[in-house]
């Protein structure tokens, strides 16, 4: 088993390689087909991002990013989301205590604005 282990992770790292290829073969073909039309440059992007994702999830890296990505959609769909009435009722009192809270600071602003004055003259 930890032969086999070996053998992919040197597989893994020339997959990563070809990855890092790509991406510069991006980079180097935008700038030198920078005469060429947007949507042409753009296309040829996207293919060459989708190979690069295609090859990177190959990895060992990449599955366990699948899974995790996996993992994260079955949490989300053990959230349980505010109904509108809720939201409409938290946003109000968020907008209640900030304005509460933004009447005090003014008052005290005011007040040390008073004290300062009077001790300045």
């Amino acid at each position: 088993m930890n032969l086999k282990l070996e053998a992919s992770s040197r597989l893994d790292h020339l997959k990563w390689l070809i990855v890092f290829a790509f991406i510069a073969i991006g980079v180097i073909g935008n700038s030198y087909y920078a005469g060429e039309s947007l949507l042409y440059r753009v296309l040829c992007l996207v293919a060459l991002a989708a190979v690069a994702a295609g090859i990177a999830l190959t990895t060992q890296k990449g599955v366990a990013f699948r899974e995790m990505l996996k993992e994260a959609r079955i949490e989300l769909r053990k959230v349980v989301w505010p109904t509108r009435v809720e939201t409409g009722q938290t946003t109000a009192i968020v907008v209640v205590v900030v304005l509460i809270v933004a009447l005090i600071l003014w008052a005290l602003d005011s007040l040390f604005a008073w004290i300062i004055a009077s001790l300045i003259g």
